[in-house]
């Protein structure tokens, strides 16, 4: 199982601050493993489109079956294009987790307030 836990700021505040990818799908063997694959695919592919298109430069801890990413104080002009970029990636992560559900698993949880 893939567990995905999207940290947001507060419950009136909603920018994702941090999230964290671990776990193995184990929906068919290493290399084959599609769910695997399209996680890795959506969450790296969306870091790096923060890192070339906002200049921003996550805290990052990458390892097998584990991605763990942490944004640092974002300048006002950088928020709202790093947070769509962030929500464009949750969007495709439950996709994913509407056809494939017993492999994957998305949980918001609040840094402050909630």
């Amino acid at each position: 199982m893939i567990y995905v836990t999207i940290e947001r700021q507060s419950p009136e505040q909603t920018d994702i601050t941090a999230f964290v990818v671990e776990g193995h799908a184990e929906y068919d063997v290493p290399g084959k493993d599609l769910v695997c694959a399209a996680v890795s695919a959506v969450t790296v592919g969306a870091c790096n489109a923060v890192e070339q298109l906002t200049g921003i430069i996550p805290l990052h801890e990458m390892d097998k079956g584990l991605l763990d990413i942490t944004l640092p104080p974002l300048p006002e002009e950088k928020r709202k294009p790093v947070q769509l970029l962030l929500e464009g990636m949750l969007v495709m992560l439950q996709t994913i987790e509407q056809s494939y559900g017993e492999y994957i698993t998305i949980e918001t949880i609040y840094s402050k307030g909630g």
